[in-house]
């Protein structure tokens, strides 16, 4: 393994590359063409390219990507396409490039990548290497948050179209029309010794700074060795409409200290009933589950000016 100043100095000098664009999500099948245009505009050789539009498809291209053992895997796409792209170069000699392409960009957003097409790609020429934690649901890598109750079922049930043409608003329409016969379960958190219990609709653990594209806090990144569980309100559905919409409306003025937080590097999570757990919003599994870190287990192209711990 290269150093990260030595894999950011290859990638400054000879700009080898690959790229797999999720053609499926909310802009990728319109921006493909674009953003390969933009990359060998901005002088990278593209070693392979790859446009996935099929079921099954994303993991073969991006495994046929990494093993052209490019210095910068770019990838574009939304968080479950960027997720498959983590777990795949976890402990790699490879960088992770974003293009923010999907409905809610939460990992781009935490590490500080623009959501504009040519942002992304300046910052793809202009930036630096850095290192980020993976969290570990039941030992698989995720680069966002696992989340169980209503976003499992919403993760399941959320129309394409309807995600294409709404955007991250597509989630929330989903959830309003899954709640009424959703029920509240109990869960059991238990970590460094301690153990809370929630009654609510949803949980989430949380390993990045974003959340339905929102600051979850100030001070939550991908970088800080810790995890982050928070109910999303009580037992009533209303309890989880108005933490929602204060959730979404304080978000970037809370910081981990400030109650529901529950912060740790490992996580067990347990319901009174089996539950569906989505991760990086893909339905992986069920309760309990226990939840780690993988401390600099990623490296990235950042912002020139994003903190490196």
């Amino acid at each position: 393994m290269r150093s990260k100043q030595e894999l950011d100095a290859a990638i400054r000098r000879e700009r080898r590359a690959a790229l797999v664009v999720n053609a499926r999500s909310r802009r990728g099948r319109r921006l493909y063409q674009e953003a390969r245009a933009r990359l060998t505009g901005a002088g990278f050789t593209l070693l392979g390219s790859y446009p996935t539009d099929r079921p099954g498809e994303l993991e073969a291209s991006l495994a046929r990507a990494a093993e052209l053992a490019p210095d910068l895997l770019v990838v574009g796409g939304g968080d479950g396409t960027i997720g498959a792209a983590a777990r795949l170069l976890a402990h790699r000699d490879i960088a992770l490039g974003l293009l923010p392409l999907g409905t809610t960009n939460n990992f781009a957003r935490t590490v500080g990548v623009p959501i504009d097409l040519d942002a992304a790609v300046t910052t793809l020429v202009d930036g630096k290497v850095i290192d980020v934690d993976l969290g570990l649901a039941d030992g698989m890598p995720f680069a966002n948050h696992v989340g169980i109750g209503l976003s499992a079922d919403v993760m399941a049930q959320a129309p394409a179209r309807l995600k294409r043409v709404t955007g991250r608003l597509a989630y929330p329409v989903t959830a309003l029309a899954l709640l009424t016969g959703h029920r509240p379960m109990r869960v059991t958190v238990r970590a460094d010794g301690r153990s809370r219990e929630y009654v609510t609709h949803q949980l989430y653990v949380a390993n990045g700074g974003f959340q339905a594209g929102r600051p979850i806090t100030a001070d939550a990144n991908a970088d800080d060795r810790l995890l982050v569980a928070y109910p999303v309100g009580g037992p009533t559905r209303r309890d989880l409409l108005r933490a929602t919409a204060r959730n979404a409306a304080t978000g970037h003025r809370r910081t981990l200290d400030d109650e529901p937080f529950l912060t740790a590097g490992e996580i067990l999570l347990d319901t009174d009933r089996p539950a569906p757990v989505e991760v990086d919003g893909e339905v992986r599994g069920r309760t309990p589950v226990r939840i780690g870190l993988d401390a600099n287990a990623l490296r990235v192209m950042a912002p020139a000016d994003v903190l490196d711990h």
